[in-house]
């Protein structure tokens, strides 16, 4: 049968994870045709074979990590479905989730991008979503984030009543990300200067761009076990992050690149050359 939806799942390194991913999968597949790609980015640590070893996936192997963006790009030529749900290795798939998921895009012909509502393993809501990156929108989610991460009642609260109302948004998290296959062709796929992070935001404007939406549905749950993978190597996360948050400055605010080199630099966060390497 002719898959419908291609599952791209990018994995560097990813231990336990994907296996759990790919189990979850095989516990609770979607009622739509699917097929599994998994590209892995020269992963050193064993975690491939979770991949090799089940008849379901597709294995595409590089024999360089290039980023998660050039992973997914790779993935998505490498499958055929008219819709493509981009899902991160640390995410753990609940029965009928992605069937939800795919629905809610079929019903809105308006969207060309879909995301689910995140929760962690203890079902608590992540925030992501969002309006586009700017100084101000950072400064707002970081913010929010961090008392919610913090535990502060109200923010938690808050949190939670907003990750329960289905909207149209600037961008909606990678880790789960469902999109039009025509469409993602039509804005050149995932923009691969972004080597981890950032790639959903730049990738979801884009999209707007062209004139569609992006939807976030609560119709839809994943667990997302966020931030597990990145503890391993902070340093070299935290260093990859920087470097993309700069190419998506330079990219979408140009003039405010000086200040924000300057604010890097003076908060001793400058990225070191060579440290961009780390898990996805």
């Amino acid at each position: 049968m002719t898959p419908r939806l291609s599952i791209v799942i990018v994995n560097f390194n990813g231990g336990a994870h994907l296996g759990h991913c790919l189990g979850s999968l095989e516990h609770h597949p979607p009622r739509t045709p699917f097929e599994i790609v998994v590209v892995d980015n020269a992963s050193t640590d064993g975690s491939l074979e979770a991949a090799r070893n089940r008849a379901s996936v597709r294995l595409v192997e590089r024999r360089t990590n290039a980023g998660f963006s050039a992973g997914n790009n790779a993935g998505i030529r490498a499958s055929s479905g008219e819709l493509v749900l981009l899902l991160n290795n640390d995410t753990l798939v609940p029965p009928g989730a992605i069937d939800r998921l795919v629905e809610r895009l079929d019903a809105d012909p308006s969207a060309a991008i879909a995301g689910p509502r995140l929760v962690d393993a203890d079902g608590l809501a992540e925030l992501s979503f969002g309006p586009m990156i700017s100084p101000l929108g950072e400064l707002r989610q970081k913010v929010v984030t961090g008392l919610h991460a913090r535990g502060v009642g109200p923010v938690r609260g808050w949190v939670e009543r907003a990750t329960r109302r289905e909207r149209y948004v600037d961008w909606v998290s990678g880790a789960c990300l469902l999109v039009r296959r025509a469409v993602a062709e039509r804005v050149g796929l995932l923009d691969e200067r972004f080597f981890l992070y950032t790639e959903d935001v730049d990738f979801c404007a884009s999209v707007r761009a062209h004139g569609w939406k992006v939807l976030f549905t609560p119709a839809s749950e994943i667990v997302h076990l966020r931030g597990r993978a990145r503890a391993t190597v902070p340093r070299q996360a935290n260093a990859a992050y920087r470097r993309s948050h700069l190419a998506f400055y330079e990219k979408h605010h140009p003039r405010l690149v000086p200040l924000l080199r300057l604010y890097l630099r003076l908060k001793g966060e400058w990225p070191a050359t060579g440290e961009t390497q780390t898990k996805h």
